[in-house]
């Protein structure tokens, strides 16, 4: 049903809770797409120009992004599941998404959600919610709630 589904990732623990869910889906030539949008930060004024902290590099980033995806694409490879990465240099998070998933025929994007409330989820959005309302596929979002105790039950039995 699904040739290729998109999993963004933000080098978080919580966001590569997302990849079982992805993988679980795939059947015969489908495809995972691991994905990153990476954002150069804002340069930080200084009063003084010898405080000026230098800007990274934005290919390095995007080198760093890339070699972060593939080691996660490498174990998916060895379970046999098709895998391929990719990684863009964008401001906007979700708009970089919805485009990615547009221009490469994505037909599925699995993410998880941080699942902010409140005031943050004020001051910084939310990245599921926007690219839940203009994907042009369906999005399946696995709760923050769910993996978090997921991961503190796997704490535990430690």
């Amino acid at each position: 049903m699904y040739q290729r589904i998109l999993v963004p990732l933000d080098g978080s623990q919580l966001a590569e809770q997302a990849i079982p869910y992805a993988t679980e889906l795939c059947k015969g030539s489908t495809e995972v797409v691991l994905f990153q949008v990476v954002h150069l930060p804002l340069p930080l004024a200084a009063p003084d120009a010898s405080m000026a902290m230098p800007l990274p590099d934005q290919e390095e980033l995007i080198q760093e992004s890339l070699a972060y995806l593939n080691r996660i694409a490498e174990k998916l490879r060895q379970e046999g599941v098709r895998v391929r990465t990719d990684a863009v240099e964008r401001d906007m998070v979700p708009d970089a998404i919805v485009d990615y998933a547009r221009e490469h025929d994505i037909d599925l994007i699995v993410m998880t959600t941080h699942g902010r409330s409140g005031i943050s989820r004020l001051i910084f959005g939310s990245v599921a919610e926007s690219v839940v309302r203009h994907a042009p596929c369906p999005v399946l979002l696995v709760r923050a709630e769910l993996v978090q105790d997921k991961i503190q039950g796997e704490s535990a039995g430690d």
